[in-house]
């Protein structure tokens, strides 16, 4: 009975050590299985972030900002940073040694600027989208201005500067019309021109088409000139007096085009190069024409 027993005990022992050999195999196999993971998870985490830099004409703000998401969902681990401002303010900071991969200008002006100083990467310039200038007023404002023609009936004007885009627009439609005298460069037409040839109408000078909405929905003044896809979002703020043609401003194309940047290594190369790719494609066209940009351009 004594040697059976000693048998069952040993047997028993033998089985509660293989048993826990096994939880040990399989606690080690987990173990691996979860060190594995984690650390696939480490290196996705830590992979190593790409950041390039976009400077924007003020009036891609926020079509921009919903591309810059859409790219990402696809492309974490690249971040992108805008810099939104007037194209001639952009010109000039890049002129200056700005870091910048991709330059995204209101106006061809600037960019054939831009090529003239071969700080635009051969082959990479493309038109992406027309605009058009608009004449706006906050709803139930009363003006009596209906348009550029009379826009010097109003009490005050927001107007952007001779160097921002929108503001050279203006004072051609304004030549065009008569109003404002032939000049070599209508860019070069003084705010304090325009006003006494309005008759001497308060104008508010901005320094980017932003600012010009801005001053016209705060009502700090009467009516102002932005661009046509400004006006996204503020459907049921302003009223557009007036959609200027082509025939008075000529187009309003938006060119693009890779900046050359000394300071990028291969990554942020590649990466400005896709992203732009991303830009002139189909699914951005879409959301383009969402944002009220035209986008039959060639």
């Amino acid at each position: 009975m004594k040697k059976k027993t000693i048998m069952k005990r040993l047997t028993a022992v033998a089985v509660v050590i293989a048993m826990a050999a096994g939880m040990m195999a399989c606690g080690a196999k987990e173990e691996t299985t979860e060190n594995e993971q984690t650390e696939e998870t480490v290196q996705e985490d830590t992979a190593e972030e790409t950041e390039i830099q976009v400077f924007i004409a003020a009036s891609l703000n926020t079509v921009m900002t919903e591309l810059a998401e859409m790219y990402h969902e696809e492309h974490p681990e690249v971040k992108i940073t805008y810099n939104a401002d007037s194209s001639g303010t952009l010109l000039t900071q890049i002129e200056e040694g700005y870091e910048c991969d991709i330059f995204f200008s209101a106006a061809q002006k600037q960019m054939d600027q831009l090529e003239e100083d071969g700080l635009v990467v051969e082959g990479t310039r493309a038109n992406v989208v027309n605009n058009q200038v608009v004449v706006v007023t906050l709803k139930d404002s009363d003006t009596a201005v209906t348009g550029l023609e009379n826009i010097g009936d109003a009490e005050s004007i927001a107007l952007a500067g001779g160097s921002v885009p929108v503001g050279k627009y203006t004072r051609q439609a304004l030549v065009n019309l008569g109003i404002l005298e032939e000049a070599d460069d209508v860019a070069a037409i003084t705010t304090e021109q325009v006003s006494e040839a309005l008759g001497g109408v308060e104008i508010s000078e901005q320094d980017n088409v932003s600012k010009v909405l801005a001053a016209v929905v705060e009502g700090s003044c009467e009516v102002g000139t932005t661009y046509y896809s400004d006006t996204y979002g503020y459907e049921d703020d302003i009223e557009i007096l007036e959609t200027v043609s082509y025939d008075l401003t000529g187009n309003v194309i938006y060119p693009i085009a890779r900046v050359v940047n000394d300071e990028a290594d291969d990554a942020q190369t590649k990466a400005a190069e896709d992203f732009l790719a991303f830009i002139l494609s189909d699914e951005a066209k879409a959301v383009f024409d969402a944002y009220y940009f035209d986008t039959n351009v060639e």
